[in-house]
């Protein structure tokens, strides 16, 4: 089972052989962003309502960075979520809404082993078979996959959660979803489901 499951994460993915990259002169980890913040929160703005999220930059500090400089390059925006298998994930952040794939920051170091477990409203990183491939794409666990954490293998990398719009995600959960009749690519929505814009909230103190 935790083949199968990881198998359908990484197939998920849908990724080119080489993928498009930001140009060098943006690659800012993001440490710069909030710095100091150990729980960022971003609100993402999707069609069909809005999900606060508070990121882990304690026990995920790579990956917390890396998302960030996403959404401060404004790169999120108006991207599909253009994968829900119920009961398992919500994924996103990759593509278009023309399904064509968003230039990337380049890979980064697998987190999985930072004690977060891959549970119900828990986001965290998508990646291909290699352990350290995750570049941008996220997915929201909408139950608790323990197959997706880290044993004798790698697992995947869980960087935040959710705090509030758990209806949002519910919602999205249980879209009807077909094969892509151009790609071929299955588990897609077929209305589309678009990330319209994802913020950075004001620090809490």
């Amino acid at each position: 089972m935790k083949a199968l499951h990881t198998l359908i994460i990484i197939i998920g993915l849908f990724s080119s052989l080489v993928a498009p990259q930001i140009s060098a002169k943006s690659k800012a980890d993001g440490s710069h962003i909030q710095k100091g913040n150990l729980y960022p929160r971003v609100k993402m703005i999707t069609s069909m309502g809005d999900i606060i999220v508070e990121l882990d930059r304690s026990r995920a500090p790579i990956t917390v960075n890396n998302f960030l400089r996403y959404v401060d390059k404004r790169s999120y925006e108006n991207t599909l979520f253009h994968r829900v298998v119920p009961g398992f994930v919500v994924q996103g952040g990759g593509y278009d809404s023309d399904f064509a794939e968003k230039p990337n920051f380049g890979e980064i170091f697998n987190e999985s082993g930072n004690g977060l477990k891959n549970e119900r409203y828990t986001i965290t990183m998508a990646r291909q078979s290699d352990p350290h491939t995750a570049t941008r794409q996220f997915f929201f666990n909408m139950n608790d996959n323990e197959s997706l954490d880290p044993g004798r293998d790698w697992g995947y990398a869980v960087f935040g959660s959710v705090q509030e719009g758990f209806e949002v995600l519910d919602k999205i959960d249980q879209v009807q979803t077909d094969l892509h009749p151009v790609y071929g690519w299955g588990d897609v929505p077929v209305e589309k489901v678009i990330l319209e814009r994802v913020v950075i909230l004001p620090t809490q103190f």
